[in-house]
């Protein structure tokens, strides 16, 4: 902490965070949650509760004069056993909603993962500062976007002027699932994964539910979509259920419309959005599962399945976007505001000739702003299903709501 200035310290609450649906209290502080305690007593694996912790789409939001902030935090970083360590996760400072700041936060918590055995290693580690200075005086709307692959515990908020709850945007709020490119893998600041730079060109509110290796139609999940208040809703569906190899197409099809069905008790109209996988080649016409593979130095993925086995129900991508049309088709023709997207609209055969996916499965940062600006054009734009009532006066919406605090 920086002495020469007369500090002001904010507690940190929930009424202050947006992009959480639940807070916990621990010995450090404050830990946001992307899923509220109900879901998380029914997470099955390590995997999703540490992805659920993860901070993407969460952010503090406030009004202040102060040119000097300072948040101190306990980050839990990740990192893979033999591959070398990832650089600290980015800390972004919007003003009036434009990047203005960045910071990073040494030291915390290390989760080592052993790729081969999936064994963990938790090393401590002392708690570090992010510090922003020289932002411009005057009144202005702050926001903080945590990194989107760390769990960070937030301790301290010091400012060099008061700190006031943000006023309600009035922007309609976006909730969106989805599975580890939702999440943000390989993007390089958190305001930089797809869904954030979407909702920044669609003007909404983002609560992010996209979480790494768990977008798999988790019953507990369609209970927390169904009672958040949202204006839109997304599902993406499909890469983690082949890559993990969970279920044949029997199951698959009655889970996918139990997941939408337990959406719909609780937004009967709201506008939603069913989205297929982006062009993945390994997954295409490979069934799963995933595994790593180290052959060329750097960490890829293979999937390890025979594809002759499609004709007994095992899934891949192509098997999966046909059911997910046909179920979309189906129930369309009795909820107008279900729609179906094709995810090779967002990234097809000639993005990954250009930008091809790093690891065989995720994008690139310039791959995330391509997926980005392709959902934000065909959801947002004029015409598409998350239009405003201007472009599509047809459509149904209700009035525009932030999501209640924790």
């Amino acid at each position: 902490m920086n002495t020469e200035h007369d500090w002001i310290t904010t507690p940190v609450t929930a009424d202050i965070l947006r992009g959480a649906l639940d807070v916990e209290r621990t010995t450090h502080g404050l830990l946001p949650h992307r899923l509220p305690a109900r879901a998380r007593r029914q997470i099955p694996d390590d995997q999703l509760a540490v992805a659920e912790a993860q901070s993407s789409g969460v952010r503090l939001a406030f009004r202040t004069r102060a040119t000097i902030i300072e948040l101190d935090t306990l980050p839990t970083k990740r990192a893979y056993r033999g591959l070398p360590t990832p650089a600290d996760g980015v800390y972004d400072l919007l003003v009036d909603g434009r990047l203005a700041a960045q910071a990073t936060v040494a030291g915390g918590k290390v989760r080592t993962i052993d790729m081969a055995t999936q064994s963990v290693e938790l090393r401590e580690g002392p708690h570090g500062t992010a510090r922003f200075t020289d932002l411009p005086a005057g009144d202005k709307d702050v926001e903080i976007w945590l990194p989107h692959t760390e769990i960070t515990e937030l301790i301290a908020l010091r400012t060099d002027a008061p700190v006031e709850s943000a006023p309600d945007s009035g922007r309609r709020v976006w909730l969106h699932h989805g599975s580890s490119i939702s999440h943000g893998s390989n993007a390089i600041r958190p305001t930089a994964i797809w869904p954030a730079l979407a909702a920044a060109q669609g003007g909404v509110e983002l609560v992010n539910l996209g979480f790494g290796g768990s977008a798999l139609l988790d019953p507990f999940t369609a209970r927390a979509m169904r009672d958040t208040p949202a204006d839109l809703i997304s599902v993406k569906i499909g890469i983690n259920v082949v890559n993990a190899d969970v279920m044949r197409l029997r199951a698959f099809t009655p889970a996918v419309h139990g997941f939408l069905d337990t959406i719909r008790e609780g937004h009967p109209t709201t506008p939603l959005l069913v989205v297929s996988s982006i062009l993945c080649p390994v997954q295409e016409d490979t069934p799963g599962p995933l595994a790593p593979d180290f052959d060329s130095g750097t960490l890829r993925f293979k999937a390890t399945g025979d594809p002759a086995e499609r004709a007994t129900g095992r899934l891949t991508l192509n098997v999966i976007r046909d059911a997910l049309a046909r179920i979309v088709e189906q129930r369309a023709a009795d909820d107008p505001n279900l729609h179906y997207l094709d995810g090779r609209d967002l990234y097809g055969e000639t993005d990954y000739a250009e930008l091809p996916l790093p690891d065989e499965i995720h994008p690139d940062p310039a791959g995330h702003r391509r997926i980005g600006e392709n959902f934000a054009r065909l959801a947002f734009g004029a015409g598409g299903p998350f239009a405003t009532t201007t472009d599509r006066p047809e459509m149904i919406t209700t009035e525009p709501r932030r999501p209640a605090a924790p």
